[in-house]
């Protein structure tokens, strides 16, 4: 399927959704990926932990990966990084603090010793095959991010990674604009741009901003502080780590994730938190709570993390007591905004006072707004523009801007996950859109889950279960005793008694009939006297035995 001396652009993750960002890029038979993330479950998927690209393509062409590049620590650009070393082996490049990430996660999955991982920095270049890969740092909310200048036969393709233009980051290291110039005046064959915040009028703020939200939360509050953000987010941890400091308070971190990243990052020097202010969780809870902060997980309202846990009372260390302030320093992931305000509801029914944007702006947004995608246009001028990173409608606000500002409609490839975006001899060419969808994470197994399970499951949760269980005789077909009838989650309250006999008897008279599919008849059946009696669609099972 590959063809030779064309350069192949293809988004297999991150382009019509946010999440899971991973992007193929292919020469002559030679494969460099760039991120390997993983979105969050909608709220009507039921019992998924997490969303992996699909790596379908990648296992067909594996041994032509060459390398994988990682543009920065947050997890729906590391999130899978263990699924697809599962099945490539191929180095793995980025900067000290995401490798150091990335370490966390391999060695938790006990695959650090069968990865080869390259430290490379901004202002670095590195060759593998026919691809040279320079990296550009760029500000996001977490440092060490970068942009990639990748040069290949065919041109110079430019990612952005995660960015905003913020001229006050908290690590003091603005986004590398000669760079990105640079790179213009040697001619952009392609730029593949973050469209995340592609709707957003106006310029993302500084990181900055946040240091007044914190010391408001930490003049004010009498008890403890308990902040929830991402277990990536090291610029929020520097931040809060700098407010303890200030009003004299200890730091704990809460949950093996946030443990594990904070002191993989002030080992590399990227946290940079007095080892006198930090102390372990057991110790801050037994500490006054004025004088303590404690960071946790779940500021998505995740059920599995520290505030997930908190809102539902089941964490094992502590729970929320009546003055405790919890800030969530984030935005909720778009889908998710149901379970952040459920969580939130939850924990103010608990008695804590709750900090979250907008009622102070302890989170910014890491990604550019529109005068900043603009402006990145404007600094790299592509020749062509691949929107990335965003759903649909974010795909499409930023190719339309991309036109206002000159670039030619043919010249921007606005396309989702799959799609082929081929160039020859300077030419853009949109291919065939590959087979592939979402792949479920769903406890030990990957891609075992599909849609059907999760609306079955959707089913159950609103409809509960009717099992149809019956023993019959084998020659007769006519039911040794009567069938017998289960419920689970189904209202069978004793006004249902009539409706019960009316099951046994419909199932008895089918079974009389010797249908050449008892189960299904059965199931059938009952499932459409349910429906008519009291408009309900249980899953139903019939469990049919022959003697």
């Amino acid at each position: 399927m590959s063809m030779t001396k064309k350069l192949r652009i293809i988004p297999i993750g991150g382009s019509g959704e946010v999440g899971k960002n991973s992007t193929v890029v292919e020469y002559d038979n030679q494969i460099l990926i760039v991120d390997s993330g993983i979105m969050f479950p909608e709220n009507d998927m039921l019992g998924i932990d997490y969303i992996i690209p699909d790596f379908n393509y990648i296992v067909e062409n594996k041994e032509k990966v060459v390398a994988v590049v990682i543009t920065h620590g947050h997890e729906d650009h590391t999130g899978s990084i263990r699924h697809l070393m599962e099945v490539v082996d191929a180095p793995i490049y980025g900067t000290p603090l995401t490798l150091g990430l990335l370490e966390v996660k391999l060695a938790k999955a006990d695959m650090l010793e069968q990865v080869q991982l390259n430290v490379v920095h901004a202002g670095d270049s590195f060759t593998v095959g026919d691809f040279t890969v320079e990296l550009c740092h760029v500000c996001h909310s977490i440092p060490d991010g970068v942009a990639l200048g990748i040069t290949t036969p065919a041109g110079l393709i430019v990612h952005s990674g995660d960015y905003k233009f913020d001229h006050t980051p908290v690590d003091n290291w603005p986004t590398d604009y000669a760079k990105l110039a640079e790179w213009s005046k040697r001619g952009v064959l392609a730029l593949l741009a973050d469209s995340t915040n592609a709707e957003r009028p106006g310029w993302t703020p500084s990181e900055k901003v946040i240091d007044g939200a914190l010391d408001t939360v930490f003049k004010n509050a009498k008890g403890r502080i308990i902040v929830a953000t991402f277990a990536s987010l090291i610029s929020r941890m520097e931040q809060v780590g700098k407010a303890a400091q200030r009003y004299g308070r200890k730091m704990a971190f809460a949950g093996y994730s946030m443990k594990e990243n904070s002191k993989m990052a002030m080992q590399l020097g990227y946290l940079k938190i007095p080892k006198k202010t930090i102390v372990s969780l057991e110790k801050a809870l037994e500490m006054p709570p004025s004088k303590v902060v404690i960071m946790g997980t779940g500021s998505q309202g995740e059920p599995s993390s520290i505030m997930g846990r908190l809102a539902s009372g089941r964490n094992n260390m502590f729970d929320v007591v009546p003055g405790d302030t919890i800030v969530l320093s984030s935005h909720p992931i778009p889908g998710n905004e149901e379970t952040v305000s459920r969580t939130i509801n939850r924990l103010i029914q608990k008695g804590a006072n709750m900090i979250y944007d907008p009622i102070l702006p302890v989170h910014v947004s890491g990604h550019a707004s529109q005068e900043e995608i603009k402006f990145l246009i404007h600094l790299v001028k592509p020749k062509h523009l691949i929107p990335i990173h965003g759903e649909a409608r974010q795909l499409r606000q930023h190719a339309n801007m991309a036109a206002e500002l000159g670039i030619p409609r043919d010249h921007i490839g606005e396309v989702e996950n799959g799609t082929i975006i081929e160039f020859e001899n300077g030419k853009m060419e949109i291919k065939e859109r590959l087979p592939g969808g979402y792949i479920f994470v769903d406890g030990a197994s990957v891609g075992e889950t599909d849609f059907r399970i999760i609306r079955q499951r959707e089913s159950l949760s609103r409809a509960g279960v009717v099992i149809v269980s019956a023993l019959i005789n084998k020659a007769s077909g006519r039911t040794i005793r009567k069938p017998e009838i289960t419920t689970h989650g189904f209202q069978y309250q004793d006004e249902m008694q009539e409706l019960m006999e009316k099951i046994v008897n419909e199932t008895e008279d089918i079974l009389r009939m010797k249908p050449d599919d008892p189960v299904k008849t059965v199931e059938r059946a009952v499932k459409g006297l349910i429906s008519k009696e009291i408009r309900i669609k249980p899953i139903v099972f019939a469990v049919i035995q022959e003697i």
